[in-house]
């Protein structure tokens, strides 16, 4: 660009930025972005060659991350020809970002090229079948966090309207997808909070009576702002834990580590098929 972006302006400066991604890790334009949650990151050595690599604080509008399992790297992959753009950790709110930060990443992958996404997090069960370990679908989601990062001014072409429809948020096409290479492939709904303190149990039992498979503090911003910049979405939790009241023990985010790192290269198997197929 020729200027900098105003940064009260989310969409030029998510365009910014995605210049000069594109710029570090010399690659024009991506296909496919994928979010790599707590824990996965030992999946995307499956996925691809690695073309170029840039902190992401570096590039214009990322804060920097403060949660241990996000490594705040974005790296670009060669999946067999599929451009890929791998987010190796997200921001979230509850570090003290605001909204248009914590979707930043998504506003720049629809700024690079991509038009679907896969968002990863990791995940508590309110379901006792579902325990550490097990990937589940996201088939919907709850928004609970009291945000919505299309708050604000009316956004640009090629953005979506303001009163973005969510109805196919997840992908039937993609979930589609998913089951083929993996038949048993659950699909839960996930509950999106603020945090960063674990649900009590009440709050677990009132979000199951709301029809709630999984919770956890992240996505369904990132999913929002997804469908609003046009970009097919599917979402894959990776339980890590079963939720208070359910649990047999206190919560940590230890825990949460150590079970993406068990999964990873399990996990990692799928996305890398999945990348090649979108």
């Amino acid at each position: 660009m020729d200027r900098m972006a105003d940064p009260a302006d989310p969409y030029a400066l998510a365009a910014e930025a995605a210049d000069a991604l594109a710029t570090a890790v010399g690659v024009a334009e991506h296909a496919v972005a994928l979010v790599l949650g707590s824990g996965w990151g030992p999946a995307a050595d499956r996925i691809g060659t690695t073309v170029g690599e840039v902190t992401a604080s570096d590039l214009p509008g990322f804060p920097r991350s403060t949660v241990a399992g996000h490594g705040g790297t974005i790296r670009s992959l060669d999946a067999d020809g599929t451009p890929v753009l791998a987010y190796f950790g997200r921001v979230h709110g509850y570090e003290g970002n605001p909204v248009s930060a914590v979707v930043h990443n998504v506003r720049v992958a629809a700024s690079a090229g991509c038009r679907s996404i896969i968002l990863t997090n990791a995940a508590g069960s309110l379901r006792e079948e579902w325990g550490p370990g097990t990937p589940v679908l996201i088939a919907d989601h709850l928004n609970l966090t009291g945000h919505s990062p299309l708050a604000g001014p009316e956004a640009p072409e090629p953005y979506g309207p303001r009163f973005c429809d969510l109805t196919e948020t997840w992908s039937p096409r993609l979930r589609a997808l998913a089951h083929e290479l993996t038949p048993d492939l659950p699909e839960g709904v996930y509950a999106g909070l603020n945090g960063p303190q674990y649900e009590t149990p009440a709050e677990i039992r009132m979000l199951a009576t709301m029809g709630a498979d999984l919770v956890g503090m992240s996505t369904v911003l990132e999913a929002i702002a997804a469908r609003h910049a046009r970009l097919e979405v599917l979402g894959l939790s990776l339980v890590t834990n079963l939720a208070a009241g359910l649990a047999p023990a206190s919560l940590d985010h230890k825990e949460v580590l150590a079970a993406g790192g068990e999964a990873g290269a399990r996990l990692g198997g799928l996305l890398a098929h999945l990348v090649r197929r979108i």
